[in-house]
């Protein structure tokens, strides 16, 4: 018996190790160039950090996306859901172990012996019989995983898990990314609105100057009218942008686990542009994205599949052991002498499922064909997003720049013509329209400039973020 035992311990050690698969290669056919054609970056050597917000240098912010990732309810249902991807891996490479169990059993049997003539029987009557017995036993069953179908079965579950790790740390930082737009957009948002309501009291003031004149007879009611229309306008400007203030603190509340109460307080200015980023190298871009090492793993899980589909037209090989006592007396089934025991193998050919096992086949590598499609798809919208988003810092510098200009020589032009007004050598038509224009130039300066900002943590997660720092 302990010959057995030392035999099946060993064959556990050699039969039931699995691992899981290794990582699988771009199934991108097309070449990928050695560097990304919307330009370089300095410092490709380096890898973008973890806590890659902080290079905004915003305490605020880090302190938001510190409070998001603790207490975010979406990120929490992702952080469970790798714990519930690691259970399952530990469920499906169980069969890999020997299953063993602790029996205990008592019995009593009663027995009428009728129509045997027994000597010795007395008075004729019906012999009977009782018997008890009780019995303790460690009871063994294990299938020895000789082509691999329990291992690569478990290599599956591991991918699974492996991807769920990333999908977790994509959450976070598509969290940290949510956060940290959202914290750029209530400030565009409160500016907006405090630009609203600077142009609507300016309005104000030309309307009261407007208001004289034509009380002194000297503008017309044309004038006059104009004044309020422009007026009024700005008021409603102002009430939208209120609205849009207090939806975007409420969006950010809600990220950060809070009740959208709209009572975050939010800082007075965008930050300026942080320096320019590493944006690597394309053929790394897989390794350091989340998203795109999900894919992956879908892909390895996929292949491992498969050998467990093939595999399963194998026999299986099952050893069953027991061993134990049995008595009549309870006091007796801790003694040597009542020892009892059984070891039994098992080998199962499978010879006709109904077209089960060829069809299991079929479907499994028909998975692994749509694994490798959405892997290869997922990886060119991955090098895709990368280089709209390099191209996106110069477009949108441009146009920073030029709406800086346009905004500063609008604001020159109202003041012109409202002097030009108050002296009586300019029309309100032309102080109106100046008006106007220099308050669109000043809101899309503001909006560009979050749009930059915008831009960046774009390009920070479509570089995966620091996901390869943590990889």
């Amino acid at each position: 018996m302990r010959r057995i035992y030392a035999i099946l311990t060993a064959s556990v050690l050699v039969f039931s190790c699995a691992s899981a698969p290794k990582r699988q290669p771009s199934p991108v056919k097309s070449q990928v160039p050695n560097a990304w054609t919307a330009g370089s970056t300095p410092s490709d050597s380096q890898s973008i950090k973890i806590n890659w917000w902080r290079d905004f240098q915003d305490t605020q912010l880090d302190s938001l996306i510190t409070n998001a990732l603790k207490y975010n309810y979406n990120l929490k249902a992702a952080a469970q859901r790798v714990q519930a991807a690691r259970a399952q891996a530990t469920i499906v490479g169980a069969p890999l172990f020997p299953q063993v169990s602790l029996g205990l059993n008592g019995a009593k049997r009663h027995q009428n012996f009728i129509g045997f003539p027994i000597p010795g029987s007395g008075d004729g009557g019906v012999l009977s019989t009782t018997a008890t017995t009780y019995g303790v036993s460690t009871n063994l069953n294990w299938e020895i995983d000789l082509w691999g179908r329990l291992r690569n079965d478990k290599a599956a579950a591991l991918a699974d898990y492996q991807g769920a790790l990333a999908d977790h740390l994509g959450a976070r930082l598509s969290l940290s990314g949510q956060t940290t737009k959202a914290w750029f957009a209530a400030i565009e948002a409160r500016r907006q609105l405090d630009l609203a309501q600077s142009t609507r009291d300016n309005f104000q003031v030309v309307n009261d100057q407007i208001q004289t004149r034509y009380e002194s007879g000297l503008r017309p009611p044309l004038d006059l009218r104009l004044s309020l229309s422009n007026v009024a306008t700005a008021e409603a400007v102002v009430a939208q942008r209120r609205q849009q203030y207090d939806g975007s603190v409420r969006q950010l509340e809600i990220l950060l686990g809070r009740y959208p109460a709209a009572e975050l307080a939010i800082a007075q200015d965008l930050l300026p542009m942080p320096a320019p980023i590493p944006a690597g190298l394309p053929a790394d871009l897989i390794a350091r994205r989340p998203d795109l090492m999900i894919a992956e793993r879908q892909v390895a899980a996929a292949n491992a599949r498969v050998k467990v589909a093939k595999r399963a037209r194998y026999p299986s090989i099952s050893l069953t052991s027991s061993g134990g006592t049995s008595s009549a007396n309870l006091s007796n089934l801790l003694s040597g002498d009542f020892i009892v025991w059984s070891f039994a193998g098992n080998l199962l050919q499978p010879l006709f499922q109904g077209g089960r096992l060829r069809a299991g086949i079929k479907l499994a590598e028909a998975n692994q064909e749509q694994a490798l499609a959405g892997f290869a798809e997922q990886a060119l919208r991955a090098y895709g997003e990368v280089e709209s988003a390099l191209m996106a810092e110069t477009y949108l510098r441009d146009r920073e720049n030029a709406l800086r200009e346009a905004s500063e020589q609008a604001v020159a032009a109202r003041e012109l013509a409202e002097n030009r007004y108050t002296r009586g050598v300019s029309d309100v038509i032309t102080l109106l329209g100046s008006q106007r224009r220099a308050f669109d130039a000043e809101g899309q300066y503001l909006t560009v400039r979050r749009q930059r900002l915008d831009a960046r943590v774009d390009l920070y997660l479509a570089l995966g973020g620091g996901f390869g720092e943590i990889d």
